[in-house]
């Protein structure tokens, strides 16, 4: 079991898991606003539910994620990546930034 911190919240998660679907179960959105309502469920098509990995280990872009991180708002360059992407493969420091798309770093 992982530790995952999420603004301020402790939420384990199991080796190998989805980050969004970890997030949701623990009732800790990574989606913004009404993007909680209007984003693609998990696909990696929308990009709403961008996080940025402040500590640990989530493994390598997969495809879908490349493709959705390379047009606005987001890009690659900016560190972000795309919750509903990622696999749990350490303890993570997660933090969630302002924006429709999470896209605004404070």
């Amino acid at each position: 079991m992982f530790q995952i911190d999420f603004e301020g919240k402790q939420i384990e998660a199991e080796a190998g898991a989805n980050l969004r679907r970890v997030l949701k179960k623990a009732e800790c959105n990574p989606h913004n606003g009404p993007s909680q309502w209007l984003n693609c469920k998990g696909m990696g098509t929308c990009g709403t539910c961008a996080v940025e990995v402040l500590e640990g280990e989530v493994g390598p872009f997969s495809a879908q994620e490349l493709w959705r991180l390379n047009f606005p708002p987001h890009f690659r360059e900016n560190g972000l990546r795309l919750a509903c992407q990622l696999k749990v493969m350490s303890n993570l420091k997660i933090k969630k930034h302002p924006g429709f798309w999470g896209e605004k770093k404070s």
